[in-house]
């Protein structure tokens, strides 16, 4: 490393890669260096404010947490394009590569949030970097949309099946898995069949769907072992779909938007079994209650409703209310 200017210059080993029509140097950064060289927005803009206008400051910050409190590794590797300011020079026969630590030496073309988040850490780590150099604006303008529209994020239904093998859940995602769970594999699940695990499916309702629906739940039940609580939840699913037989509304449960309304309307269902019957929270105590709220729902209402969970449970609560005349 020298000095030249009051700007350092660096240099690092790296192998020259090349795939199709490009090529591109990939090495590692620490990731100081990445902090105070690189940039995501216009070239007349202040690299770090640039940085807290375009990108979000608690995803960074999360990164950084993540870094300082030692949780893991961030293996992916910093798309960057190598700016006039770098003066990149290739040396050693290709096998080192030399530039200057100006504050705009580099665009970044995947990876804002994580450099952003290097900046705001206390800690050092060195990182995978690819630099490409000698790109114009439009072929840099063309990689940023190849990288950031071919890569396809993770699912969210597979990403909380993957949490409970990571250990990485909550004491709140732990109770939602074990639920989702006996109501994907109990035999005396009224949804045995209806659910999928890792994956969104149309007429299945999913882990997201499922955690939605559930977790506003959870403060009133908090006091109750899992079984008791899926028993519960069991037995008011049970009421909800016997009384649409029967009344011929057509209640779709696995819709995420008519499960998550019944389960908002849940709470004004069980005061009412309990000022009725007590604690027990029986299927035909449920049934009693219910039926008679979905025989008044008007099926044109429910479709007026749209996707608002809130929509639907405020049908719902309203049908709840018995019709009283003078």
């Amino acid at each position: 490393m020298s000095m030249a200017d009051g700007v350092k210059t660096q240099r690092f080993s790296v192998s020259l890669v090349t795939q199709g029509n490009h090529r591109f140097y990939s090495l590692t950064v620490p990731s100081d260096v990445l902090a105070q060289t690189c940039y995501a927005t216009t070239r007349e803009e202040d690299p770090m404010e640039g940085f807290q206008r375009v990108l979000d400051k608690k995803r960074a910050q999360d990164i950084a947490d993540y870094i300082d409190h030692g949780l893991g590794t961030i293996p992916n590797a910093i798309i960057l394009s190598a700016q006039p300011e770098a003066e990149i020079e290739v040396l050693e026969r290709g096998k080192t590569l030399q530039f200057k630590a100006a504050s705009k030496s580099f665009l970044i073309i995947d990876g804002q949030h994580r450099v952003y988040g290097f900046a705001l850490a206390q800690s050092d780590l060195r990182v995978p970097v690819i630099i490409y150099n000698g790109l114009t604006k439009a072929e840099e303008s063309r990689l940023f949309i190849d990288v950031n529209t071919k890569q396809r994020p993770v699912p969210n239904e597979l990403l909380l099946d993957i949490k409970k093998l990571a250990d990485y859940e909550d004491d709140q995602e732990k109770l939602l898995g074990r639920l989702f769970d006996l109501f994907h594999e109990s035999a005396s699940s009224p949804l045995l069949g209806m659910m999928s695990s890792a994956a969104k499916r149309k007429g299945f309702i999913s882990r997201v769907t499922f955690n939605h629906g559930v977790r506003p739940l959870l403060p009133l039940v908090s006091s109750l072992q899992t079984v008791e609580v899926y028993r519960i939840l069991a037995n008011y699913v049970r009421s909800v779909t016997s009384a649409s037989q029967i009344h011929e509304r057509g209640v779709n449960i696995v819709d995420p938007t008519t499960f998550r309304g019944f389960m908002l309307t849940f709470p004004s269902v069980t005061q009412r079994v309990q000022e009725k019957y007590g604690k027990e929270y029986a299927e035909e105590q449920f049934f009693d209650v219910v039926a008679p709220m979905i025989e008044r729902v008007s099926p044109a209402k429910l479709i007026k409703a749209g996707n608002s969970p809130k929509a639907v449970a405020q049908i719902l609560e309203d049908a709840l209310k018995p019709r009283f005349s003078l």
